[in-house]
Protein backbone atom coordinates (compact mmCIF):
# COMPACT_ATOMS: atom_id res chain seq x y z
CA UNK A 1 0.00 0.00 0.00
CA UNK A 2 2.77 2.49 0.87
CA UNK A 3 4.19 2.17 -2.67
CA UNK A 4 0.98 3.76 -3.96
CA UNK A 5 1.33 6.77 -1.67
CA UNK A 6 4.19 8.80 -3.10
CA UNK A 7 3.69 11.52 -0.53
CA UNK A 8 4.38 12.03 3.16
CA UNK A 9 1.34 11.92 5.41
CA UNK A 10 1.64 14.52 8.15
CA UNK A 11 -0.45 14.40 11.32
CA UNK A 12 -0.43 17.78 13.01
CA UNK A 13 -2.28 20.12 15.33
CA UNK A 14 -1.88 21.64 18.75
CA UNK A 15 -0.34 19.50 21.47
CA UNK A 16 -3.09 17.43 23.15
CA UNK A 17 -5.38 17.66 20.12
CA UNK A 18 -5.52 13.95 19.27
CA UNK A 19 -2.45 13.63 17.05
CA UNK A 20 -1.23 10.47 18.81
CA UNK A 21 -4.66 8.87 18.47
CA UNK A 22 -4.68 9.75 14.76
CA UNK A 23 -1.27 8.11 14.33
CA UNK A 24 -2.51 4.95 16.09
CA UNK A 25 -5.55 4.94 13.79
CA UNK A 26 -3.43 5.25 10.65
CA UNK A 27 -1.12 2.49 11.85
CA UNK A 28 -4.11 0.22 12.58
CA UNK A 29 -5.46 1.06 9.14
CA UNK A 30 -2.30 -0.26 7.49
CA UNK A 31 -0.34 2.93 6.86
CA UNK A 32 3.26 2.60 8.09
CA UNK A 33 4.24 5.22 10.65
CA UNK A 34 7.54 6.93 11.37
CA UNK A 35 8.32 6.98 15.08
CA UNK A 36 11.38 6.41 17.23
CA UNK A 37 9.69 5.38 20.52
CA UNK A 38 11.99 7.76 22.44
CA UNK A 39 9.04 9.15 24.38
CA UNK A 40 7.40 6.21 26.09
CA UNK A 41 3.67 5.72 26.77
CA UNK A 42 2.51 7.09 30.11
CA UNK A 43 -0.71 7.94 31.95
CA UNK A 44 -1.28 10.93 29.68
CA UNK A 45 -0.85 8.91 26.49
CA UNK A 46 -1.17 5.19 27.29
CA UNK A 47 -1.21 4.31 23.57
CA UNK A 48 2.11 6.07 22.99
CA UNK A 49 3.14 9.47 21.64
CA UNK A 50 4.26 8.42 18.14
CA UNK A 51 6.91 11.10 18.07
CA UNK A 52 10.00 11.23 15.88
CA UNK A 53 12.81 13.43 17.17
CA UNK A 54 14.35 14.33 13.76
CA UNK A 55 11.23 16.34 12.81
CA UNK A 56 12.36 19.00 15.30
CA UNK A 57 15.46 19.66 13.18
CA UNK A 58 13.80 19.53 9.76
CA UNK A 59 14.78 23.10 8.89
CA UNK A 60 18.50 22.25 9.10
CA UNK A 61 18.29 18.54 8.24
CA UNK A 62 15.30 17.30 6.22
CA UNK A 63 17.08 14.06 5.24
CA UNK A 64 14.52 11.90 7.09
CA UNK A 65 11.80 12.87 4.60
CA UNK A 66 12.95 10.63 1.74
CA UNK A 67 12.33 7.49 3.80
CA UNK A 68 9.00 8.91 5.02
CA UNK A 69 7.30 8.75 1.60
CA UNK A 70 4.35 6.39 1.91
CA UNK A 71 4.39 6.77 5.69
CA UNK A 72 2.72 8.92 8.34
CA UNK A 73 4.69 11.14 10.69
CA UNK A 74 3.53 13.41 13.49
CA UNK A 75 4.73 16.94 14.06
CA UNK A 76 3.43 19.99 15.87
CA UNK A 77 1.80 22.54 13.56
CA UNK A 78 4.60 25.13 13.94
CA UNK A 79 7.01 22.71 12.24
CA UNK A 80 4.89 22.61 9.06
CA UNK A 81 6.68 25.76 7.93
CA UNK A 82 10.02 23.89 7.99
CA UNK A 83 8.97 21.19 5.51
CA UNK A 84 10.83 21.72 2.23
CA UNK A 85 9.54 21.72 -1.33
CA UNK A 86 10.53 18.68 -3.34
CA UNK A 87 8.02 16.41 -1.60
CA UNK A 88 4.26 16.11 -1.69
CA UNK A 89 2.44 16.18 1.65
CA UNK A 90 -1.04 15.16 2.77
CA UNK A 91 -1.77 16.84 6.10
CA UNK A 92 -4.32 15.69 8.66
CA UNK A 93 -4.86 18.76 10.84
CA UNK A 94 -6.33 17.65 14.16
CA UNK A 95 -8.83 19.98 15.78
CA UNK A 96 -10.12 19.74 19.33
CA UNK A 97 -12.14 22.16 21.44
CA UNK A 98 -9.64 24.75 22.66
CA UNK A 99 -10.97 24.55 26.24
CA UNK A 100 -10.21 20.82 26.26
CA UNK A 101 -6.73 21.32 24.82
CA UNK A 102 -5.96 23.81 27.60
CA UNK A 103 -7.39 21.53 30.31
CA UNK A 104 -5.51 18.53 28.95
CA UNK A 105 -2.22 20.44 28.82
CA UNK A 106 -2.73 21.73 32.37
CA UNK A 107 -3.62 18.26 33.69
CA UNK A 108 -0.53 16.74 32.04
CA UNK A 109 1.76 19.43 33.48
CA UNK A 110 0.24 19.05 36.94
CA UNK A 111 0.75 15.25 36.87
CA UNK A 112 4.41 15.81 36.00
CA UNK A 113 4.78 18.27 38.86
CA UNK A 114 5.52 21.13 36.46
CA UNK A 115 4.22 24.60 37.26
CA UNK A 116 0.93 25.33 35.55
CA UNK A 117 0.72 28.95 34.49
CA UNK A 118 -2.81 30.27 34.74
CA UNK A 119 -3.94 31.22 31.26
CA UNK A 120 -7.25 32.80 30.55
CA UNK A 121 -9.28 30.35 28.46
CA UNK A 122 -10.65 33.10 26.21
CA UNK A 123 -7.13 34.42 25.57
CA UNK A 124 -5.81 30.89 24.92
CA UNK A 125 -8.64 30.27 22.46
CA UNK A 126 -8.06 33.58 20.68
CA UNK A 127 -4.30 33.03 20.35
CA UNK A 128 -4.38 29.44 19.19
CA UNK A 129 -7.40 29.83 16.92
CA UNK A 130 -5.42 32.57 15.13
CA UNK A 131 -2.29 30.34 15.00
CA UNK A 132 -4.22 27.38 13.57
CA UNK A 133 -6.07 29.59 11.07
CA UNK A 134 -2.77 31.10 9.92
CA UNK A 135 -1.23 27.63 9.48
CA UNK A 136 -4.20 26.35 7.48
CA UNK A 137 -4.23 29.43 5.26
CA UNK A 138 -0.52 28.96 4.63
CA UNK A 139 -1.07 25.28 3.77
CA UNK A 140 -3.76 26.25 1.26
CA UNK A 141 -1.31 28.59 -0.49
CA UNK A 142 1.40 25.94 -0.92
CA UNK A 143 1.45 23.72 -4.00
CA UNK A 144 3.10 20.77 -2.22
CA UNK A 145 0.44 20.45 0.49
CA UNK A 146 -3.09 19.10 0.58
CA UNK A 147 -4.84 19.15 3.94
CA UNK A 148 -7.99 17.98 5.65
CA UNK A 149 -9.40 19.04 8.99
CA UNK A 150 -10.07 16.14 11.37
CA UNK A 151 -12.34 16.74 14.35
CA UNK A 152 -11.14 14.92 17.49
CA UNK A 153 -14.45 15.42 19.28
CA UNK A 154 -16.40 14.03 16.33
CA UNK A 155 -14.12 11.00 16.08
CA UNK A 156 -14.85 10.10 19.68
CA UNK A 157 -18.61 10.48 19.22
CA UNK A 158 -18.97 9.02 15.71
CA UNK A 159 -15.69 7.74 14.27
CA UNK A 160 -16.99 6.28 10.98
CA UNK A 161 -17.59 9.55 9.05
CA UNK A 162 -14.23 11.03 10.06
CA UNK A 163 -12.40 7.77 9.32
CA UNK A 164 -14.09 7.50 5.91
CA UNK A 165 -13.00 11.07 5.11
CA UNK A 166 -9.41 10.29 6.13
CA UNK A 167 -9.37 7.11 4.03
CA UNK A 168 -10.71 8.97 1.00
CA UNK A 169 -8.24 11.84 1.47
CA UNK A 170 -5.34 9.38 1.56
CA UNK A 171 -6.46 7.57 -1.58
CA UNK A 172 -8.47 4.71 -0.06
CA UNK A 173 -7.46 1.20 0.87
CA UNK A 174 -7.06 1.69 4.61
CA UNK A 175 -8.68 -0.75 7.03
CA UNK A 176 -11.34 1.64 8.29
CA UNK A 177 -12.88 -0.90 10.68
CA UNK A 178 -9.52 -1.33 12.42
CA UNK A 179 -9.09 2.45 12.52
CA UNK A 180 -12.45 2.86 14.26
CA UNK A 181 -11.54 0.18 16.83
CA UNK A 182 -8.54 2.24 17.96
CA UNK A 183 -10.81 5.04 19.19
CA UNK A 184 -10.99 4.83 22.98
CA UNK A 185 -13.63 7.15 24.45
CA UNK A 186 -12.40 6.16 27.94
CA UNK A 187 -9.29 8.24 27.27
CA UNK A 188 -11.43 11.33 26.62
CA UNK A 189 -10.75 12.81 30.06
CA UNK A 190 -10.97 16.57 29.52
CA UNK A 191 -14.53 16.55 28.18
CA UNK A 192 -16.13 20.01 28.00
Amino acid sequence: MSELRNYVTIVTGLPRSGTSMAMRMLEAGGLPVVTDQVRKPDIDNPGGYYEFEPVKKTKSDPSWLEAARGHAVKLVYKLLYDLPDGFQYRVLFMNRRFSEVLSSQDAMLARKGAPVAAMDEARFTELFRAECTRAKEWLAEQTVFEHIDVDYNEILERPQPQVAAIDSFLGGGLDTAAMCQVVEPSLYRQRQ
